[in-house]
Order: structure tokens, then C-alpha cells, then sequence
């Protein structure tokens, strides 16, 4: 494992004293000079990972590299931006299912930091414009619809986490020299060298508080199949129920957003 990328599992900047078991997080808090443990909420354990990621390096095949949004140049917009976000949906302590993208789009997340939000969904959230942000709007409109359907935004953030397969976007310098978007599973050389920081993040999030009876593929394709090889080894969740990407369905399939919208409900709806 490259030393730095090891160096990232040895470093939670968590501010307290943290213990971790069973899932749960507690941290040693003074009162009148006594320490007393709180659990620490689902939003400050998303938090402290989403710090933890600053630290991240890890050695590509040559013409991919990462895109790191919480060490570039905007990580301090980025960190109000993930702060007042998940402070706002997931100030609490109950478990959440797990939604999982395969890796954040260059222009989108990768530069935001929060899965799938659009542009300015996210500035009317938080009141933070991050530049050279461009969220698939075909996409997100999707998601909105189906989380309005679930019954709004809150109620759904109150029961599902958004996340990706690989946390940290991805990109490739193609034939011409311009970068262009690519998922961790584009060849095996490169599954294979991000492999070990993908089976260590899906381990840490599942810490949140993770429900893992069942995960929520967002990718019923070449994202399925790789998570769901992952899941065979490592035991992570009980089932993987695979779900069409939103920008298959509205560019291809938008006369049947219906139908999509439908299975993405009965879906999340299940017991």
C-alpha cells in the first residue's frame, strides 16, 4: 500500500478523543472539570471522513489522477459548503441505507464534495457558490423527484446517505491531452490499484451508523457488478439492489421516467 494512502487510515483528525466499535462513535467532553461520553452525531462522523480525505494519495497508472475536492483549491468554500449540509440533514444519531454512485463526476461532486446535489439546489442550501461547479441537472432533477416522491428532502436524507464506491472523482488525460471523466472500474490495473482505498472508505462509512442489510447501487451495470464482487469478499451488506443511473434514464429512457421513478421507490420503500 502506498505510504501516504496507509497514513490516511492511521489519521482521524477528530478534535476529541474518539472510540470506535459497534459502529458507534463517542468522544470525551468536559463539564465542570468532568469528562462525560456523548455518541457523536451521523453529520460530525461524515465530517471528520470527509477531513480525513485531505490526507489522500494514491499512486495512478499513468494519464488518471484524483480529484481531491477537500484538499484543492476551493477546500475551505468546500468544507462551509459539507458543514452546512450535513449539519442540516444529518444532525442526529439514527442509521441510514447506503446509496453508493461509483465516483464523483470531475465537474460535479468532485468539486462540491456533497453526492449529487445541483448547482443551485446546493447554493439556495447553503448559501456558498463554489466555482467551476457543472452538476448533470438531468440527473439531479431525477433524484429531487424521487426524494419529493419519498416524501421531501428531509424525510429522505433522514433515512439514506449518498455516497460513492470511490469517494475522490477520478480522471483520465485521453489521446488529444484533455481530461476527461472516468469510474474506477475503467480497466484493472487501475480497480486494482484503488482497490484497497475503496474497501477501507466503505468500511469506514458503514461506522456512520450504516443500516447494511441492504445497499443501493446507483449503476445497475459495470458499478453493480464491481461493488457486488467487492460485497462477495468482504461481507459488507446483506443484499446490493442495483438501480439505473438517472442520466441513463433521462437521456435515454426519459419516456419512462415513470416507470424508473416507480423502482427507485419500491425500492427504497423496502423493509
Amino acid at each position: 500500500m502506498d505510504q501516504k494512502l496507509h497514513n490516511f487510515w492511521v489519521y482521524f483528525s477528530f478534535k476529541e478523543l474518539c472510540l470506535w466499535g459497534k459502529g458507534q462513535v463517542f468522544a470525551t467532553k468536559s463539564i465542570k472539570g468532568k469528562k462525560t461520553m456523548h455518541q457523536e452525531t451521523f453529520a460530525r462522523k461524515v465530517l471528520a471522513f470527509s477531513e480525513s480525505l485531505k490526507h489522500v494519495s494514491i499512486d495512478l497508472p499513468r494519464n488518471y489522477r484524483t480529484v481531491n475536492p477537500f484538499s484543492g483549491a476551493q477546500k475551505n468554500a468546500v468544507n462551509e459548503t459539507v458543514t452546512t449540509f450535513y449539519e442540516k440533514y444529518f444532525n442526529d444519531t439514527k442509521p441510514r441505507r447506503l446509496i453508493l454512485g461509483s465516483s464523483p463526476a470531475r465537474r460535479g461532486t468532485a468539486i462540491t464534495g456533497v453526492p449529487f446535489e445541483d448547482e443551485d439546489e446546493l447554493k439556495k442550501e447553503t448559501g456558498i457558490t463554489i466555482n467551476n461547479f457543472r452538476v448533470n441537472r438531468a440527473s439531479s432533477s431525477f433524484l429531487y423527484d424521487v426524494m419529493g416522491k419519498y416524501g421531501g428532502k428531509r424525510k429522505f436524507y433522514s433515512d439514506f446517505f449518498l455516497s460513492f464506491v470511490c469517494p475522490l472523482g477520478l480522471i483520465k488525460i485521453n489521446a488529444k491531452g484533455n481530461e476527461i471523466n472516468c469510474n474506477y472500474y475503467e480497466n484493472r490495473r487501475l480497480q486494482q490499484e484503488l482497490l484497497s482505498f475503496i474497501v477501507n472508505s466503505l468500511r469506514t462509512q458503514i461506522k456512520f451508523g450504516i443500516d447494511t442489510e441492504v445497499c443501493y447501487c446507483i449503476g445497475s451495470g459495470e458499478n453493480y457488478k464491481a461493488l457486488n464482487k467487492i460485497n462477495q469478499k468482504e461481507h459488507f451488506f446483506g443484499s446490493i439492489i442495483p438501480l439505473e443511473h438517472p442520466r441513463y434514464i433521462m437521456q435515454y429512457n426519459s419516456i419512462n421516467k415513470d416507470f424508473y421513478m416507480e423502482k427507485y421507490i419500491s425500492a427504497l420503500s423496502r423493509a
